[in-house]
């Protein structure tokens, strides 16, 4: 019997587009999972991750080059047409792939009564490409970078002039960030480690103890197994550091799955604090306790629904790292560029309201509370913090120190800060309920 024939990586990448778009899977997870059993040799895999990952970073632009050329909306081509398409068309407007290359094999990797159809379109797309869309309105900033034109809109009312640049800075791939675990290892130690294996660590301008590296597999590094970092970007860092968390101190992280901020908080209080590491679903808090253990870290581990905490008061910080649309996260999942819908936006927000409000009551008085989301439409940020300032007259927002100095709410940015998109904000609770209104 012969074995199989191990499939290209082009066949790896068009089925990681194929199931992302189809199937709403995640591409942080499925892509590495699909290069881990492809069998493809170092090269190859590096080749997949880059047009698997390139071209959903690319969608939005894709199809509008696609749809000029073929003469009929995407929508109506076959998932394996389309899909395929989008293969190709990334090859030959974004790498150095040869045409005939990016054309021809591309076309191998569909059905028969597809292959007319979509070789068709891509020798046109290779001949006659279409022009880079031109003006400064929200949708030829969308095509130019691939966020959606909502996502522009947004970005347009908190950045002004700098909105395309940091719409591409969104669907640029970002700088593997790790932590140093400090119980186990502090950064000097790790960055000499680092350089010994042969790495260029740079230091994080957001975090003293974040390290940033050219991309590469994690696991890889000197130190993983040992628990000497946890791969975390310096944006959730920075998150912690507005929580503050002392030596000691009771800490409650309650939307914490996966965990890195929680195990953050918990490396910082020591064992003479306390740690609770919440979430309301089961196996993702299983990702909470693998973590912590590779980590050397012990927090308390607790499933529960947030809105009912199942969690007495009396916490000295208490984090919501609240769910929401996470576009601020596109560099690493950047499905995140157009797979949002924006009307999602006002459920979000209420769900985070009621997450906040629901946290307030675990605060003790004199406490703090930080709200966190990586994001950055206004429904899910400032308009969140507003109505909780309504609904609790309990809570005073609280000056914290950033990147641009001391401020009640902050802001990251991928093209000013070199990190994922994040919000924060700090409340501390009084000693008396005031009524609101």
């Amino acid at each position: 019997m012969s074995s199989r024939p191990r499939p290209t990586a082009r066949a790896v990448a068009l089925e990681a587009i194929r199931r992302v778009i189809d199937e709403r899977a995640y591409s942080n997870l499925l892509v590495p999972a699909l290069l881990g059993r492809s069998g493809l040799d170092e090269r190859d895999r590096a080749f997949a991750a880059e047009l698997a990952y390139g071209t959903l970073r690319r969608r939005i632009p894709l199809d509008h080059a696609i749809e000029t050329r073929a003469n009929r909306p995407i929508a109506r081509m076959t998932p394996g047409a389309r899909h395929a398409m989008r293969l190709g068309a990334y090859q030959l407007a974004y790498t150095s792939v040869p045409p005939h290359a990016a054309v021809g094999e591309t076309v191998g990797l569909v059905g028969a009564s597809e292959r007319g159809f979509v070789n068709a379109v891509l020798r046109r797309l290779a001949a006659d490409p279409p022009p880079a869309p031109e003006g400064d309105d929200d949708d030829a900033v969308s095509l130019r970078t691939g966020l959606a034109a909502w996502a522009v809109r947004e970005l347009r009312v908190a950045l002004g002039r700098e909105t395309e640049t940091a719409a591409a800075a969104f669907a640029e791939r970002g700088r593997l960030c790790i932590r140093a675990n400090s119980p186990r290892a502090g950064v000097d130690a790790l960055i000499e480690a680092l350089r010994d294996d042969g790495r260029d660590p740079r230091p994080s301008p957001l975090d003293p103890d974040c390290v940033l590296l050219d991309r590469g597999d994690p696991t890889t590094l000197p130190g993983f197994r040992e628990g000497w970092f946890a791969i975390q970007d310096h944006a959730s860092a920075f998150v912690v550091r507005v929580l503050d968390p002392r030596p000691g101190e009771r800490i409650v992280d309650v939307c914490a799955a996966p965990g890195g901020k929680a195990l953050h908080a918990a490396g910082l209080v020591g064992p003479p604090g306390d740690v609770v590491a919440a979430d309301r679903n089961e196996r993702r808090v299983g990702l909470i306790r693998r973590e912590a253990g590779r980590l050397g870290l012990a927090p308390w581990i607790v499933v529960h629904d947030a809105t009912r905490p199942a969690l007495a008061d009396g916490f000295d910080r208490v984090l919501v790292d609240a769910p929401c649309s996470g576009i601020g996260s596109a560099r690493r999942r950047p499905e995140l560029l157009w797979r949002v819908d924006a009307e999602r936006l006002t459920s979000l927000a209420g769900r985070q309201l009621s997450l906040l409000e629901a946290a307030a009551d675990l605060v003790r008085p004199g406490g703090r509370l930080v709200y966190s989301v990586c994001t950055f439409p206004r429904a899910e940020t400032e308009a969140v913090c507003d109505a909780l300032l309504r609904l609790r007259g309990d809570l005073r927002p609280l000056a914290t120190a950033g990147p641009d100095g001391t401020s009640e709410r902050h802001r990251l940015w991928p093209h000013r800060d070199g990190s994922d998109g994040m919000f924060v904000a700090a409340f501390s609770r009084s000693s008396a309920v005031i009524a609101a209104g």
